[in-house]
């Protein structure tokens, strides 16, 4: 959620400067623009003031100074003007000893020339005949005041921008994180989900998000139904199985075949081979689980018991100890765990000489599980062998055998490694690492 509320941060300042600058931008220029057209017509007005003070006099043409405004007497006033005609060029007061160039085409020039003073003037040129002369009047204004307020106006407007950006950012993430809420109790009751401490998302959303949490719903509900179903079916199956196959073997036990060693040998190696298969299948059934997890496994809580039954059952003179980091849980189901962890425990009782030792500790990928005994342990090229279903060194001894078969098909079912390893304390060490379950 916090990568979602982070892009759509990054999304929103980069519209919202883009379209801030170019707005702004925009703004400015037609203000301007506008500003300018204002005042070329004030500029044009006064040009033919100008015109209209030009009256003939008895040596030509004169301007008559009364009716010209006083700004253009006073010496850098910011209003000037230059009249060029025949006779050649008059030039205001205001100009003093400076000279004010001639436009060089009519109309208003944008060029802004430095003027007196350093000023910058917007001036405009009109091109008239009057009592039977050219005339070109040049009127000019200084317009450094207008620009040095643009430019306070640009600087009060990226300052009101960066404000108002901050604002929008904050209402924005905080209408982002409400928004998001649902979300994030989605994601809470999948994870919730995945642990088992629910079987189905609350159905109280938004009418945006309804569908989708039906859908979930519905897919949950179908797939545990039908999960149920055929773990059923396969249990049914292997009940209805499990007398013919008795009968059989029993048959081939019989005095009828005894006369025939070879066949009654192989029947029966073959039958048991499909009775450990059949119970081979049903064990992977179950152990694919319900279509929810079940609760995690609380090794404070669930241990003690387990050790404390095993000591019962293999005497007072076995020392059970754990290696366990407090307050640890597996995130697999409980009756797995403890079926998986009661095997291993189980062999290595009835091996050991005195001691039995259970690690559990997190690593970088999952959990590794370790038993350690100080049995006799098992030669290197024979623990392969002590794997298989069913397989023991030593007929004498009930261990090593079917539970090692059955916690390798709970680790291969949860895609882990088992391996026999030489232990510490001189016995076999069982070795397995779990990859940790996606949250």
């Amino acid at each position: 959620m916090k990568s979602i509320q982070a892009r759509l941060s990054l999304g929103l300042v980069a519209v919202l400067v883009v379209v801030g600058v170019v707005l702004a931008q925009l703004t400015l220029w037609l203000f301007e623009a506008g500003l300018q057209r204002y005042l070329e017509n004030g500029l044009r007005n006064e040009s033919e003031n100008l015109l209209v003070a030009l009256v003939r006099g008895p040596n030509g043409l004169q301007l008559d100074e009364q009716r010209i405004s006083a700004a253009y007497q006073r010496p850098f006033s910011g209003y000037y003007f230059r009249i060029d005609f025949d006779q050649g060029t008059w030039r205001s007061r205001s100009l003093w000893d400076l000279d004010m160039p001639k436009p060089a085409a009519p109309g208003l020039s944008d060029s802004h020339e430095l003027g007196p003073e350093g000023q910058q003037l917007l001036a405009l040129r009109a091109d008239y005949r009057r009592l039977g002369q050219d005339i070109s009047i040049s009127v000019a204004q200084d317009y450094s005041p207008v620009r040095d307020g643009f430019r306070r106006l640009q600087q009060i407007g990226l300052g009101m921008g960066l404000v108002a950006l901050l604002v929008i950012l904050v209402l924005q993430r905080i209408t982002v994180t409400r928004s998001l809420r649902p979300l994030e109790r989605a994601r809470q009751q999948i994870a919730q989900l995945q642990q088992g401490q629910r079987s189905q998302l609350d159905a109280q959303v938004p009418s945006e998000l309804a569908p989708l949490v039906d859908q979930v719903n519905h897919l949950l509900s179908h797939t545990e139904d039908t999960l149920r179903r055929s773990r059923n079916a396969l249990g049914n199956l292997g009940h209805a199985l499990k007398t013919p196959l008795a009968v059989l073997l029993s048959l081939a036990s019989s005095e009828r075949l005894k006369g025939l060693p070879e066949v009654s040998g192989q029947m029966r190696e073959q039958l048991e081979q499909i009775q450990q298969r059949l119970a081979r299948e049903l064990n992977r059934a179950r152990l694919a689980g319900d279509a929810l997890p079940g609760a995690q496994f609380d090794c404070d809580a669930e241990l003690p018991g387990l050790l404390g039954t095993l000591g019962m059952i293999h005497g007072e003179g076995l020392l059970l100890e754990r290696d366990v980091p407090p307050g640890l849980l597996l995130p697999w189901d409980r009756e797995d765990l403890l079926e998986l962890l009661g095997n291993l425990l189980d062999n290595a009782c009835k091996w050991a000489d005195s001691e039995v030792r259970l690690g559990i500790a997190p690593s970088a990928d999952g959990y590794q599980v370790w038993v350690d005994d100080d049995g006799p342990g098992i030669p290197a090229g024979q623990r392969q062998q002590v794997l298989e279903r069913g397989s023991r060194l030593d007929e004498l001894v009930d261990g090593h055998g079917l539970g090692l078969g059955i916690v390798r098909d709970i680790v291969e079912a949860w895609g882990g490694r088992l391996a026999l390893l030489e232990s510490p304390l001189g016995g076999l060490r069982v070795s397995i690492d779990l990859p940790r379950k996606v949250r």
